[in-house]
């Protein structure tokens, strides 16, 4: 029986290919899908998915009104903030504030950073630039603030920066709930077959590097970005955690609510719900 191929779309990160592991090297598999790994940044991977161009994608939450007619979101495949998240960073000591009217450079503007910037922080000139790239940016003068996601969460003061504010702190001081920041989603045209299929891989994978720490750790060091294995251990324990495995009611509750918010500020056009699949 030949295998349905399903083309499975997620960042170069460490934590994303450490939830990733047991399905890129085959420990988890299937009777009937077989998935291919495509490697794109968060930014590109949203502008790919409003084409529904991958079957199975990492999106951020941001992004999901704008493929929810092409997707429904996976319960298992979160990146979950929970009392942590994106930072703002500058160069210099500043306050909250002090970020009004500021040039702040963002890693995208379908990313959930730039949505919980522009909820708590709406008047502020945006500058877009690729996110391993902002610190450089904000060093360089092109912007005053960097919002910072990824690695840079724990390695900005290397280089002297200094933390303005941790949105994903400040989101849970306000609001109670954990920040959801990246997700999965499945395209709709799958068969129902295929969907529950799926959806127990991503599942599985992801139980199978938690089971399996240590080696599913060594492979996602490879894409650590120069981070120590001390620091990358810490990264992927903060996004890949039991919310990952399932994102039980908590976790789409707070997405809702973000994305509600988003749209009453004028930054989502249209509002939709959440499909979650299982």
């Amino acid at each position: 029986m030949d295998l349905k191929e399903i083309v499975c779309a997620h960042s170069p990160d460490s934590d994303d290919a450490y939830m990733f592991y047991g399905l890129a090297t085959r420990k988890i598999r299937s009777k009937t899908l077989n998935f291919v790994h495509r490697l794109e940044d968060i930014q590109s991977l949203n502008r790919r998915a409003m084409n529904g161009e991958y079957e199975l994608t990492a999106i951020s939450y941001h992004a999901y009104p704008y493929v929810a007619d092409k997707y429904a979101v996976m319960a298992s495949g979160s990146s979950v903030g929970d009392g942590y998240g994106p930072m703002l960073v500058a160069t210099h000591p500043m306050g909250i504030d002090d970020i009004k009217g500021k040039r702040i450079a963002i890693p995208g503007r379908l990313t959930t950073a730039f949505l919980t910037l522009s909820i708590l922080q709406p008047d502020f000139i945006p500058v877009d630039i690729p996110f391993d790239r902002i610190l450089e940016a904000v060093k360089d003068g092109a912007a005053d603030v960097g919002l910072v996601i990824h690695e840079a969460q724990l390695t900005y003061s290397r280089t002297g920066f200094h933390n303005i504010l941790d949105l994903g702190k400040w989101w849970k001081t306000v609001y109670g709930m954990p920040l959801p920041l990246g997700c999965n989603v499945l395209r709709r045209d799958l068969s129902a077959a295929d969907r529950t299929e799926a959806c127990r891989l991503m599942r599985e994978s992801i139980q199978y590097a938690l089971d399996n720490h240590s080696e599913a750790l060594e492979y996602a060091m490879q894409f650590a970005r120069d981070m120590e294995p001390e620091l990358a251990t810490k990264f992927v324990g903060m996004y890949v955690n039991h919310y990952t495995v399932d994102c039980g009611e908590v976790i789409p509750k707070a997405a809702q609510k973000l994305l509600d918010m988003g749209h009453e500020i004028g930054l989502i056009k249209n509002r939709v719900e959440l499909d979650i699949v299982r």
